[in-house]
């Protein structure tokens, strides 16, 4: 636990000025880099696809899928991306097709295209209109419900949530993490009020804490069944109490993408 502290001390203003202060293409450079190391994570530190060439394409393709989403490039761009990264992945099982199966290739579309998309929600959320503001949210939403279940499971819990795939997970942790979502949520909405004047939503706020709690737990789920069916217990070591970036990133891949679409269906700054 103390270890843990300790990298949040350290790494948390590092994000923060990341976030607020640095031009929003350092955070995509920072993103499209925790994308490339959480598709190695996911490919290699998992046993699932352990081929140094593809990998190595999985990767690189994950980081300038961030830098794509920054730029706002146009669609083609992404679709002849698409096509280069097949063309590599299919030349190789053409090449070595009993090392390679398509199963393999299928894992390699997963960390290489949808996890690093699903992460580079951020990007997106910056690029929009009060963008420094704005992209918080989807911090708070995944960080926050985190501490709230863990203290509520600690000293309320007592029904399992997902006995197989997360033993820890109480039900009264995840009911933590949703009053814990709100309280920060609707804080956060006060602060922008006060300090920033800026005209907030406080049922948005609301609504975001809900459902973002929901999306927390279940992203730190679905990256915990993977964990389990490959037989690891961490996806990484990088961060010191924390694991790989999947490990303390995951609920990101949900909660993201979600906050992307309730900021764009129902604003939080109105």
């Amino acid at each position: 636990m103390k270890t843990r502290l300790i990298s949040a001390a350290i790494l948390l203003p590092v994000l923060i000025i990341v976030l607020l202060a640095l031009p929003e293409v350092v955070t995509a450079v920072m993103v499209g880099l925790m994308a490339a190391i959480g598709a190695y994570e996911l490919l290699h530190n998992t046993g699932l696809v352990q081929h140094k060439r593809v990998n190595l394409y999985c990767m690189l393709f994950a980081f300038l899928v961030s830098i794509w989403c920054h730029a706002d490039m146009p669609q083609a761009w992404g679709v002849l991306g698409i096509l280069v990264l097949l063309g590599a992945l299919f030349g190789e099982m053409m090449i070595d097709h009993v090392k390679l199966s398509f199963e393999m290739l299928a894992y390699c579309l997963f960390a290489a295209l949808l996890v690093p998309y699903l992460l580079s929600s951020v990007v997106r959320i910056l690029n929009m209109e009060n963008g420094r503001l704005i992209v918080v949210v989807p911090f708070l939403l995944a960080f926050l419900p985190d501490s709230g279940a863990y203290f509520a499971g600690r000293y309320f819990g007592k029904h399992k949530l997902a006995p197989v795939i997360s033993p820890k997970k109480t039900v009264e942790g995840a009911i933590g993490a949703g009053i814990v979502a709100v309280l920060g949520m609707l804080l956060y909405a006060f602060i922008m009020d006060v300090a920033f004047t800026v005209e907030v939503s406080y049922t948005a706020a609301l609504i975001y804490g809900v459902l973002g709690a929901a999306a927390d737990v279940f992203g730190d789920l679905m990256f915990s069944s993977i964990k389990r069916q490959t037989g690891i217990k961490d996806y990484g070591n990088l961060i010191p109490g924390h694991g790989g970036i999947l490990d303390r990133f995951d609920s990101m891949m949900t909660v993201g993408p979600l906050t992307e679409v309730l900021l764009l269906a129902l604003p939080v700054v109105v």
